[in-house]
């Protein structure tokens, strides 16, 4: 997986599992190199499966994978990717965090898949690269470790980590990593056969543009709901927002009714809410500081909110997510 291999082939590859990774994210690096062996004729890579203590992992799909190994008795192996899902850290143990400084005092390319990134961030690993993970989670990571660089790409890929936000974009950073060390023919080859459309380059965006996701082209209006997504923690008036995007307040009360069902403000608060969410869920961070994050002025105002809209308080939310995990 990585360019500048040069040792024997088949390339190996270590897969550390952790538990309540994505299957889906796992499956998306993995198929990639399986079928690049087959249309190749000769096995190009190998992986290997690890887990810290050499047991089966359940994914955050409840399914659970055999692995090859524990970290004691792991091959050495140039390339690594540690692939997770919903709260990595909670799994981070003194053993692993010494594995993985091993692995990169070593020199072995490590990279992270779905949340992963955020596992390799909490022990220092990502210091000076640039890096992505799921959209979802990006914010409170931005939060968490303002010093990185986090963006909102498919994948970054340097000489010494990688990093992938998950999903369906685990398969094109593989077949990226496919086409830079095997040619860009055996790339599309297997892109084909994944029925995978095109190679996405690593800057396509993660989620599908605004206005599809607000199912409009209405200029005004994604502009409008741009500027709300871009100040959550310190929301704009809505008078501001319609003169910034050039309407009357009234023009864009009707625009947000007709087009989307809601005023402006019921929309705006709707965002700050489900950032609330997002936070109570993925950190630890407590309810009034997600709160002012979320631009509410105290956690009593916060805490009315939310319950009106979910039905319950923030700290119901945080025991959920607990019990689910």
């Amino acid at each position: 997986m990585r360019s500048d291999y040069s040792g024997p082939i088949p390339e190996p590859v270590g897969f550390l599992l952790i538990p309540r990774f994505s299957m889906m994210a796992f499956f998306s690096a993995v198929e990639p190199l399986r079928i690049a062996n087959r249309l190749a004729g000769q096995a190009l890579y190998r992986w290997t499966l690890i887990s810290e203590d050499g047991t089966p992992v359940t994914a955050s799909n409840d399914m659970t994978l055999l692995v090859d190994c524990d970290l004691a008795s792991a091959p050495s192996l140039p390339t690594v990717a540690v692939c997770a899902g919903f709260e990595p850290e909670r799994h981070l143990s003194r053993r692993l965090t010494q594995w993985l400084h091993r692995r990169a005092n070593e020199g072995c390319l490590l990279g992270g898949i779905d949340t992963g990134p955020l596992l390799l961030a909490e022990i220092g690993l990502l210091e000076g690269h640039r890096l992505t993970l799921h959209w979802e989670s990006l914010p409170a990571f931005r939060e968490r470790f303002p010093r990185l660089e986090a963006v909102e790409s498919l994948f970054e890929i340097d000489a010494r980590r990688f990093t992938c936000a998950g999903g369906a974009a685990a398969m094109d950073m593989t077949l990226s990593m496919i086409a830079q060390r095997h040619g860009q023919a055996l790339a599309e080859d297997v892109s084909e056969q994944l029925i995978h459309a095109r190679l996405r380059p690593r800057q396509d965006h993660q989620r599908l543009p605004l206005a599809k996701r607000l199912g409009t082209h209405r200029r005004p209006l994604v502009d409008a709901v741009d500027l709300m997504e871009r100040h959550l923690e310190q929301p704009l008036p809505i008078a501001e927002l319609a003169e910034r995007i050039g309407l009357s307040l009234r023009q864009l009360q009707r625009l947000f009714v007709g087009e989307l069902g809601k005023r402006p403000r019921d929309y705006y608060l709707e965002l700050r809410l489900d950032r609330a969410r997002h936070l109570l869920e993925e950190t630890e961070r407590d309810v009034l500081s997600i709160g002012l994050a979320c631009g509410f002025g105290s956690s009593s105002s916060f805490s009315r909110a939310y319950r009106q809209h979910y039905g319950h308080s923030p700290s119901a939310t945080r025991r959920r997510g607990n019990d689910i995990l």
